[in-house]
Protein backbone atom coordinates (compact mmCIF):
# COMPACT_ATOMS: atom_id res chain seq x y z
CA UNK A 1 0.00 0.00 0.00
CA UNK A 2 1.23 3.79 -1.36
CA UNK A 3 0.58 6.86 -0.06
CA UNK A 4 0.16 8.18 -3.27
CA UNK A 5 -2.55 5.59 -4.36
CA UNK A 6 -4.68 6.64 -1.17
CA UNK A 7 -4.17 10.62 -0.92
CA UNK A 8 -6.92 13.17 -2.08
CA UNK A 9 -6.98 16.82 -1.65
CA UNK A 10 -7.26 17.89 2.12
CA UNK A 11 -11.56 17.05 3.21
CA UNK A 12 -13.59 20.01 3.99
CA UNK A 13 -14.00 19.56 7.74
CA UNK A 14 -17.40 20.61 9.83
CA UNK A 15 -18.32 24.31 10.09
CA UNK A 16 -17.60 25.28 13.99
CA UNK A 17 -20.46 26.50 15.78
CA UNK A 18 -19.99 29.90 17.23
CA UNK A 19 -19.62 29.74 21.54
CA UNK A 20 -18.97 31.94 24.12
CA UNK A 21 -16.46 29.40 25.65
CA UNK A 22 -13.84 29.47 22.72
CA UNK A 23 -12.31 31.83 20.73
CA UNK A 24 -14.11 33.89 17.72
CA UNK A 25 -14.12 31.09 14.97
CA UNK A 26 -10.91 30.69 13.11
CA UNK A 27 -11.16 31.04 9.35
CA UNK A 28 -7.82 29.56 8.94
CA UNK A 29 -7.96 25.86 9.69
CA UNK A 30 -5.97 23.01 9.56
CA UNK A 31 -6.78 21.98 6.05
CA UNK A 32 -5.59 24.94 4.26
CA UNK A 33 -2.06 23.97 5.68
CA UNK A 34 0.38 23.55 2.91
CA UNK A 35 0.76 20.09 1.59
CA UNK A 36 -1.99 18.89 4.09
CA UNK A 37 -3.42 15.87 1.80
CA UNK A 38 -6.75 13.41 2.97
CA UNK A 39 -6.42 9.75 3.44
CA UNK A 40 -10.12 8.15 3.35
CA UNK A 41 -10.36 5.38 6.41
CA UNK A 42 -12.03 2.77 4.20
CA UNK A 43 -8.90 2.92 1.66
CA UNK A 44 -6.75 1.98 4.58
CA UNK A 45 -9.58 -0.62 5.96
CA UNK A 46 -11.51 -1.32 3.24
CA UNK A 47 -14.18 -3.33 5.39
CA UNK A 48 -14.61 -0.49 7.83
CA UNK A 49 -18.43 -0.32 7.42
CA UNK A 50 -19.68 2.41 4.61
CA UNK A 51 -21.63 5.33 6.01
CA UNK A 52 -25.19 6.38 4.59
CA UNK A 53 -23.96 9.87 6.30
CA UNK A 54 -20.80 11.31 6.31
CA UNK A 55 -21.84 15.02 6.98
CA UNK A 56 -23.33 18.28 4.98
CA UNK A 57 -26.99 19.55 4.70
CA UNK A 58 -28.45 16.30 3.05
CA UNK A 59 -29.71 14.34 6.30
CA UNK A 60 -32.54 12.70 4.36
CA UNK A 61 -30.87 9.11 4.84
CA UNK A 62 -30.49 9.77 8.80
CA UNK A 63 -34.36 10.74 8.51
CA UNK A 64 -35.34 7.56 6.59
CA UNK A 65 -33.40 5.08 8.98
CA UNK A 66 -34.63 6.48 11.87
CA UNK A 67 -38.34 5.82 10.51
CA UNK A 68 -37.42 2.46 9.46
CA UNK A 69 -35.79 1.62 12.77
CA UNK A 70 -38.82 3.17 14.89
CA UNK A 71 -41.44 1.39 12.65
CA UNK A 72 -40.34 -1.84 14.86
CA UNK A 73 -40.62 -0.04 18.17
CA UNK A 74 -43.92 -0.04 20.01
CA UNK A 75 -45.30 3.28 21.36
CA UNK A 76 -48.71 2.18 22.86
CA UNK A 77 -47.63 2.85 26.00
CA UNK A 78 -47.63 6.55 25.10
CA UNK A 79 -51.25 8.25 25.15
CA UNK A 80 -52.11 11.29 23.48
CA UNK A 81 -52.21 12.98 26.50
CA UNK A 82 -48.79 12.19 27.76
CA UNK A 83 -45.78 14.68 28.06
CA UNK A 84 -42.51 12.36 26.46
CA UNK A 85 -39.26 13.82 27.43
CA UNK A 86 -36.93 13.04 24.64
CA UNK A 87 -33.54 13.56 26.09
CA UNK A 88 -29.95 14.21 23.81
CA UNK A 89 -26.67 14.57 25.15
CA UNK A 90 -24.54 17.82 23.73
CA UNK A 91 -21.27 15.02 22.44
CA UNK A 92 -24.28 14.36 19.28
CA UNK A 93 -24.26 17.21 17.89
CA UNK A 94 -20.02 17.20 17.86
CA UNK A 95 -20.51 14.46 15.48
CA UNK A 96 -20.23 14.80 11.57
CA UNK A 97 -21.17 18.69 12.69
CA UNK A 98 -24.49 17.72 14.46
CA UNK A 99 -26.68 17.78 11.87
CA UNK A 100 -27.13 13.63 11.64
CA UNK A 101 -28.34 13.84 15.46
CA UNK A 102 -30.66 16.60 14.70
CA UNK A 103 -32.16 14.84 12.35
CA UNK A 104 -32.54 11.75 14.49
CA UNK A 105 -34.43 13.81 17.45
CA UNK A 106 -36.79 15.73 14.72
CA UNK A 107 -37.63 12.22 13.23
CA UNK A 108 -38.26 10.64 16.54
CA UNK A 109 -40.62 13.56 17.72
CA UNK A 110 -42.13 13.39 14.51
CA UNK A 111 -43.14 10.02 14.80
CA UNK A 112 -44.11 9.78 17.90
CA UNK A 113 -46.85 12.64 17.46
CA UNK A 114 -47.96 11.02 14.10
CA UNK A 115 -48.30 7.23 16.34
CA UNK A 116 -49.78 8.26 19.56
CA UNK A 117 -52.31 11.00 18.58
CA UNK A 118 -50.35 14.14 19.19
CA UNK A 119 -48.43 13.37 22.61
CA UNK A 120 -46.92 16.62 23.94
CA UNK A 121 -42.71 15.63 22.67
CA UNK A 122 -39.91 17.92 24.85
CA UNK A 123 -36.94 18.20 24.10
CA UNK A 124 -34.17 18.14 26.30
CA UNK A 125 -31.02 19.15 25.54
CA UNK A 126 -28.69 18.67 28.31
CA UNK A 127 -24.49 20.08 28.35
CA UNK A 128 -22.17 19.14 30.70
CA UNK A 129 -21.44 22.62 32.72
CA UNK A 130 -22.00 25.59 30.69
CA UNK A 131 -25.34 27.60 31.41
CA UNK A 132 -24.88 28.94 28.38
CA UNK A 133 -24.14 25.50 26.28
CA UNK A 134 -27.56 24.41 25.56
CA UNK A 135 -29.19 27.65 24.40
CA UNK A 136 -25.74 27.83 21.92
CA UNK A 137 -27.00 24.41 20.58
CA UNK A 138 -30.81 25.08 20.80
CA UNK A 139 -30.06 28.12 18.33
CA UNK A 140 -27.33 26.96 15.72
CA UNK A 141 -29.59 23.76 15.22
CA UNK A 142 -33.05 25.81 14.69
CA UNK A 143 -34.50 23.32 18.02
CA UNK A 144 -36.83 25.35 19.42
CA UNK A 145 -38.39 25.72 15.51
CA UNK A 146 -37.89 21.95 15.11
CA UNK A 147 -39.62 21.18 18.23
CA UNK A 148 -42.52 24.42 18.03
CA UNK A 149 -40.64 25.58 21.24
CA UNK A 150 -40.91 22.59 23.05
CA UNK A 151 -37.12 22.72 24.07
CA UNK A 152 -35.61 23.17 26.98
CA UNK A 153 -31.78 22.96 28.34
CA UNK A 154 -29.86 21.06 31.10
CA UNK A 155 -26.43 20.90 32.92
CA UNK A 156 -25.68 18.90 35.92
CA UNK A 157 -26.09 21.82 38.51
CA UNK A 158 -29.86 22.24 37.91
CA UNK A 159 -32.54 20.63 40.48
CA UNK A 160 -32.21 17.39 40.90
CA UNK A 161 -34.83 14.34 41.51
CA UNK A 162 -33.63 10.85 44.01
CA UNK A 163 -33.46 7.83 42.63
CA UNK A 164 -33.66 4.81 44.78
CA UNK A 165 -31.08 1.81 42.83
CA UNK A 166 -29.15 -0.94 44.07
CA UNK A 167 -26.59 0.97 44.70
CA UNK A 168 -28.67 3.47 46.81
CA UNK A 169 -29.50 6.98 46.86
CA UNK A 170 -28.42 8.74 43.53
CA UNK A 171 -29.45 11.85 42.01
CA UNK A 172 -30.99 12.45 38.20
CA UNK A 173 -32.28 15.59 36.61
CA UNK A 174 -35.54 16.87 37.48
CA UNK A 175 -35.86 18.34 33.83
CA UNK A 176 -34.72 14.87 32.15
CA UNK A 177 -37.46 12.61 34.28
CA UNK A 178 -40.45 14.56 34.59
CA UNK A 179 -42.30 14.17 31.96
CA UNK A 180 -44.80 10.62 31.91
CA UNK A 181 -41.76 8.73 29.68
CA UNK A 182 -38.59 9.35 28.62
CA UNK A 183 -36.66 8.38 25.04
CA UNK A 184 -33.12 8.05 25.96
CA UNK A 185 -31.78 9.60 22.38
CA UNK A 186 -28.14 8.32 22.16
CA UNK A 187 -25.16 7.89 19.68
CA UNK A 188 -21.97 5.19 20.02
CA UNK A 189 -18.91 7.22 19.33
CA UNK A 190 -16.46 5.00 21.31
CA UNK A 191 -15.62 8.67 22.85
CA UNK A 192 -13.51 8.06 26.19
CA UNK A 193 -13.10 4.79 25.81
CA UNK A 194 -10.13 4.76 28.73
CA UNK A 195 -13.16 5.73 31.27
CA UNK A 196 -15.83 3.89 29.74
CA UNK A 197 -13.59 0.44 28.02
CA UNK A 198 -16.81 -0.35 25.79
CA UNK A 199 -18.65 -1.43 28.80
CA UNK A 200 -22.60 -1.20 28.98
CA UNK A 201 -22.02 2.00 26.68
CA UNK A 202 -25.25 1.78 26.55
CA UNK A 203 -26.35 2.71 30.14
CA UNK A 204 -23.35 6.02 30.38
CA UNK A 205 -25.95 9.08 30.37
CA UNK A 206 -28.04 8.00 32.44
CA UNK A 207 -24.54 8.29 35.11
CA UNK A 208 -23.61 11.57 33.09
CA UNK A 209 -25.67 13.95 31.03
CA UNK A 210 -29.16 12.69 33.18
CA UNK A 211 -27.35 13.02 36.52
CA UNK A 212 -26.92 15.66 39.01
CA UNK A 213 -23.21 17.04 39.39
CA UNK A 214 -23.17 14.88 42.96
CA UNK A 215 -23.53 11.46 41.34
CA UNK A 216 -22.10 12.49 37.94
CA UNK A 217 -18.41 13.30 39.34
CA UNK A 218 -18.67 9.59 41.14
CA UNK A 219 -18.16 8.32 37.61
CA UNK A 220 -15.02 10.72 36.81
CA UNK A 221 -13.85 10.79 40.34
CA UNK A 222 -14.85 9.01 43.30
CA UNK A 223 -14.80 5.00 41.00
CA UNK A 224 -13.11 5.98 37.69
CA UNK A 225 -12.33 3.69 34.63
CA UNK A 226 -14.69 0.31 34.43
CA UNK A 227 -16.11 0.58 37.65
CA UNK A 228 -17.74 3.98 37.31
CA UNK A 229 -19.77 2.08 34.73
CA UNK A 230 -22.07 0.68 37.87
CA UNK A 231 -23.47 4.05 38.14
CA UNK A 232 -25.10 4.28 34.96
CA UNK A 233 -26.19 0.83 34.90
CA UNK A 234 -27.68 1.22 38.32
CA UNK A 235 -29.99 4.40 37.64
CA UNK A 236 -31.14 2.76 34.43
CA UNK A 237 -32.33 -0.74 35.50
CA UNK A 238 -33.86 1.38 38.92
CA UNK A 239 -37.36 0.96 39.13
CA UNK A 240 -37.96 4.56 38.81
CA UNK A 241 -36.33 4.87 35.25
CA UNK A 242 -37.64 1.60 34.10
CA UNK A 243 -40.83 2.89 34.44
CA UNK A 244 -40.50 5.91 32.50
CA UNK A 245 -38.07 4.94 29.75
CA UNK A 246 -40.43 4.10 26.97
CA UNK A 247 -37.35 3.13 24.46
CA UNK A 248 -34.05 3.47 23.02
CA UNK A 249 -32.80 5.12 19.98
CA UNK A 250 -29.04 5.59 18.70
CA UNK A 251 -26.87 6.80 16.08
CA UNK A 252 -24.77 4.20 14.46
CA UNK A 253 -21.36 5.17 13.29
CA UNK A 254 -18.12 3.97 11.70
CA UNK A 255 -14.83 5.96 11.16
CA UNK A 256 -16.82 6.68 8.14
CA UNK A 257 -19.64 8.00 9.43
CA UNK A 258 -23.09 7.50 10.34
CA UNK A 259 -24.63 4.08 9.28
CA UNK A 260 -28.11 3.92 10.69
CA UNK A 261 -30.31 4.83 13.73
CA UNK A 262 -30.98 1.62 15.58
CA UNK A 263 -34.12 1.63 18.01
CA UNK A 264 -35.33 -0.80 20.40
CA UNK A 265 -37.81 -0.90 23.83
CA UNK A 266 -35.21 -3.07 25.19
CA UNK A 267 -32.43 -0.98 26.23
CA UNK A 268 -29.98 -4.01 26.50
CA UNK A 269 -30.95 -5.00 23.46
CA UNK A 270 -29.47 -1.72 21.66
CA UNK A 271 -26.64 -1.60 24.20
CA UNK A 272 -24.92 -5.06 22.86
CA UNK A 273 -25.71 -4.23 19.30
CA UNK A 274 -24.09 -0.37 20.02
CA UNK A 275 -21.23 -1.96 21.79
CA UNK A 276 -20.36 -5.18 19.31
CA UNK A 277 -20.19 -2.12 16.56
CA UNK A 278 -18.12 -0.27 18.63
CA UNK A 279 -15.47 -3.02 18.65
CA UNK A 280 -15.88 -4.25 15.44
CA UNK A 281 -16.08 -0.83 13.40
CA UNK A 282 -13.89 1.32 15.32
CA UNK A 283 -11.04 -1.12 16.35
CA UNK A 284 -8.80 -0.90 13.65
CA UNK A 285 -8.80 2.62 13.54
CA UNK A 286 -7.96 2.72 16.88
CA UNK A 287 -5.04 0.24 16.30
CA UNK A 288 -3.78 2.42 13.70
CA UNK A 289 -3.46 5.39 16.24
CA UNK A 290 -1.17 3.07 18.79
CA UNK A 291 0.96 2.33 15.81
CA UNK A 292 1.71 6.11 15.16
CA UNK A 293 5.22 6.15 15.85
CA UNK A 294 5.31 10.61 15.54
CA UNK A 295 3.71 12.56 14.99
CA UNK A 296 2.16 16.32 15.79
CA UNK A 297 -1.17 16.91 16.39
CA UNK A 298 -3.41 19.76 15.29
CA UNK A 299 -6.05 20.85 17.19
CA UNK A 300 -9.04 22.82 14.94
CA UNK A 301 -12.39 21.72 16.00
CA UNK A 302 -15.29 22.95 17.67
CA UNK A 303 -15.35 21.30 21.17
CA UNK A 304 -12.95 20.76 24.14
CA UNK A 305 -9.22 19.33 22.66
CA UNK A 306 -10.25 15.32 24.08
CA UNK A 307 -13.60 15.33 21.97
CA UNK A 308 -12.58 16.80 18.57
CA UNK A 309 -12.42 14.11 15.94
CA UNK A 310 -10.36 13.12 12.65
CA UNK A 311 -11.50 10.02 10.66
CA UNK A 312 -13.93 9.76 13.51
CA UNK A 313 -11.51 9.18 16.08
CA UNK A 314 -11.60 11.79 18.68
CA UNK A 315 -8.38 13.58 19.91
CA UNK A 316 -8.39 11.74 23.30
CA UNK A 317 -7.91 8.31 21.32
CA UNK A 318 -4.44 9.94 19.83
CA UNK A 319 -3.55 11.16 23.68
CA UNK A 320 -4.29 7.74 25.61
CA UNK A 321 -2.93 5.24 22.61
CA UNK A 322 -0.12 3.62 24.64
CA UNK A 323 -2.22 0.82 25.76
CA UNK A 324 -5.20 -1.11 24.24
CA UNK A 325 -8.43 0.16 26.48
CA UNK A 326 -10.95 -2.17 24.69
CA UNK A 327 -8.52 -5.32 26.51
CA UNK A 328 -10.40 -6.24 29.71
CA UNK A 329 -7.52 -8.69 30.96
CA UNK A 330 -5.02 -5.93 31.93
CA UNK A 331 -4.01 -6.00 35.11
CA UNK A 332 -5.71 -3.39 37.26
CA UNK A 333 -6.24 -4.12 40.67
CA UNK A 334 -5.96 -1.75 43.14
CA UNK A 335 -4.56 1.43 40.89
CA UNK A 336 -5.36 4.58 41.57
CA UNK A 337 -7.40 6.49 38.95
CA UNK A 338 -4.72 8.43 37.79
CA UNK A 339 -2.38 5.57 37.41
CA UNK A 340 -4.39 3.55 35.54
CA UNK A 341 -5.26 6.60 33.06
CA UNK A 342 -1.60 7.74 33.07
CA UNK A 343 -0.28 4.29 31.68
CA UNK A 344 -2.14 5.09 28.55
CA UNK A 345 -0.55 8.96 28.15
CA UNK A 346 1.12 9.24 24.13
CA UNK A 347 5.11 8.64 23.42
CA UNK A 348 3.88 9.25 20.13
CA UNK A 349 2.88 13.11 20.10
CA UNK A 350 5.86 14.85 19.59
CA UNK A 351 4.31 18.48 19.78
CA UNK A 352 0.85 19.62 19.55
CA UNK A 353 -0.92 22.49 17.93
CA UNK A 354 -4.34 24.37 19.17
CA UNK A 355 -5.83 26.41 16.61
CA UNK A 356 -9.03 26.44 18.21
CA UNK A 357 -11.36 24.53 20.92
CA UNK A 358 -13.79 24.86 23.66
CA UNK A 359 -12.40 26.11 26.96
CA UNK A 360 -13.80 25.27 30.50
CA UNK A 361 -12.00 21.60 30.44
CA UNK A 362 -8.82 20.29 31.96
CA UNK A 363 -6.01 19.84 29.39
CA UNK A 364 -2.99 21.19 30.68
CA UNK A 365 -1.58 17.79 30.91
CA UNK A 366 -1.23 18.02 27.21
CA UNK A 367 1.72 20.53 27.94
CA UNK A 368 3.51 17.73 30.04
CA UNK A 369 3.81 15.13 27.38
CA UNK A 370 5.09 17.24 24.05
CA UNK A 371 5.85 20.94 23.84
CA UNK A 372 2.66 22.91 22.76
CA UNK A 373 1.66 25.84 20.70
CA UNK A 374 -1.39 28.05 20.51
CA UNK A 375 -1.21 29.16 16.98
CA UNK A 376 -3.15 32.69 17.27
CA UNK A 377 -3.89 35.00 19.70
CA UNK A 378 -7.68 34.42 20.18
CA UNK A 379 -6.82 31.00 21.45
CA UNK A 380 -4.42 32.27 23.46
CA UNK A 381 -6.48 34.96 24.85
CA UNK A 382 -9.34 32.51 25.68
CA UNK A 383 -6.83 30.00 27.48
CA UNK A 384 -5.00 33.01 29.36
CA UNK A 385 -9.11 33.52 30.78
CA UNK A 386 -9.70 29.85 31.56
CA UNK A 387 -10.46 28.37 34.75
CA UNK A 388 -9.69 24.96 34.09
CA UNK A 389 -6.40 26.01 32.83
CA UNK A 390 -4.86 28.43 35.16
CA UNK A 391 -0.94 27.11 34.67
CA UNK A 392 -1.19 26.46 30.69
CA UNK A 393 1.19 29.29 29.49
CA UNK A 394 3.92 27.66 32.22
CA UNK A 395 4.79 25.59 29.25
CA UNK A 396 2.83 26.35 26.57
CA UNK A 397 3.88 29.12 23.90
CA UNK A 398 1.96 31.40 20.99
CA UNK A 399 2.49 31.63 18.06
CA UNK A 400 1.15 34.54 15.58
CA UNK A 401 -0.73 32.27 13.15
CA UNK A 402 -1.24 28.77 12.13
CA UNK A 403 1.42 28.46 9.67
CA UNK A 404 4.20 29.55 12.25
CA UNK A 405 2.74 27.54 15.17
CA UNK A 406 2.61 24.45 13.01
CA UNK A 407 6.41 25.32 11.75
CA UNK A 408 7.33 25.30 15.51
CA UNK A 409 6.16 22.11 16.59
CA UNK A 410 7.66 20.29 13.73
CA UNK A 411 10.90 22.24 14.66
CA UNK A 412 10.70 21.05 18.21
CA UNK A 413 9.18 18.62 17.86
CA UNK A 414 11.42 16.93 15.21
CA UNK A 415 8.56 15.06 13.42
CA UNK A 416 6.51 16.45 10.23
CA UNK A 417 4.31 13.72 10.46
CA UNK A 418 1.07 16.23 10.85
CA UNK A 419 -2.25 15.03 12.20
CA UNK A 420 -5.26 17.54 11.76
CA UNK A 421 -7.75 16.90 14.56
CA UNK A 422 -11.15 19.14 12.88
CA UNK A 423 -14.12 16.89 13.41
CA UNK A 424 -13.95 15.16 10.13
CA UNK A 425 -14.99 11.38 9.69
CA UNK A 426 -14.54 9.49 6.74
CA UNK A 427 -10.89 11.09 6.20
CA UNK A 428 -8.13 12.39 7.81
CA UNK A 429 -6.38 15.67 6.77
CA UNK A 430 -2.75 14.93 7.27
CA UNK A 431 0.75 15.66 5.85
CA UNK A 432 2.50 13.53 2.84
CA UNK A 433 4.41 11.84 5.51
CA UNK A 434 1.89 11.01 7.77
CA UNK A 435 -0.33 9.41 4.88
CA UNK A 436 2.76 7.21 3.87
CA UNK A 437 3.02 6.14 7.46
CA UNK A 438 -0.53 5.13 8.01
CA UNK A 439 -0.56 3.07 4.75
CA UNK A 440 2.59 1.47 5.95
CA UNK A 441 1.05 0.69 9.09
CA UNK A 442 -2.71 -0.13 8.16
CA UNK A 443 -2.28 -3.62 6.99
CA UNK A 444 -0.07 -5.54 9.88
CA UNK A 445 -3.00 -3.56 12.11
CA UNK A 446 -5.67 -4.78 10.28
CA UNK A 447 -4.57 -8.51 10.35
CA UNK A 448 -3.61 -8.20 14.06
CA UNK A 449 -7.50 -7.06 14.91
CA UNK A 450 -8.82 -9.34 12.82
CA UNK A 451 -7.14 -12.43 14.09
CA UNK A 452 -6.79 -11.39 17.41
CA UNK A 453 -8.13 -8.79 18.74
CA UNK A 454 -11.28 -8.60 17.56
CA UNK A 455 -12.51 -12.28 19.04
CA UNK A 456 -10.71 -11.26 22.18
CA UNK A 457 -12.47 -8.48 22.92
CA UNK A 458 -16.03 -10.01 21.97
CA UNK A 459 -15.35 -12.98 24.17
CA UNK A 460 -14.09 -10.67 27.35
CA UNK A 461 -17.91 -8.99 26.70
CA UNK A 462 -19.93 -12.24 26.03
CA UNK A 463 -21.03 -11.40 22.76
CA UNK A 464 -21.54 -14.28 20.13
CA UNK A 465 -19.93 -12.80 16.60
CA UNK A 466 -21.70 -15.27 14.48
CA UNK A 467 -24.97 -14.05 16.43
CA UNK A 468 -24.66 -10.21 15.27
CA UNK A 469 -23.08 -10.96 11.86
CA UNK A 470 -19.74 -10.03 12.47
Amino acid sequence: MTADALTYPAAEPPAVMPTVYGPPTQTQRGRDLAGIVSVKVRDLFPDIPEAIYTGGPDVSAVRASTERALAGVDMSMIKPSDTVNLLCSEHGFGMLGGHAYAEMLTAIKDSIRQRTGGANVRLVVIAWLGAKEPDEIIEYYGLAERFDGKVRGATPMDQGIAVETAMGTLYGLRKVYDGDWIIHAHYDDPREIYLHRAIDRITKPFGMSYARMETRSVFHITMGPRSGNFIGRAIADSEFVRSKLAFTATLMTSPDGVLSVDADNDLDAVGNRLTANILASYGKMLALFRSIQDCVAVIDGGKWPYYIHAGGLIFGHLFYNKVDWFDLDRVEDDVAIESAMGAGLSESIKAAVVNQALIGLNFTSLTLICPTIVANPDMALALRHDFANPLFFKRAEVADNLPAAVQRAIEVGGSDKIIVFDGSYGSLNVSASMAQHLAELAPACGREVDEILLPKWLKQRGIDPAALAL
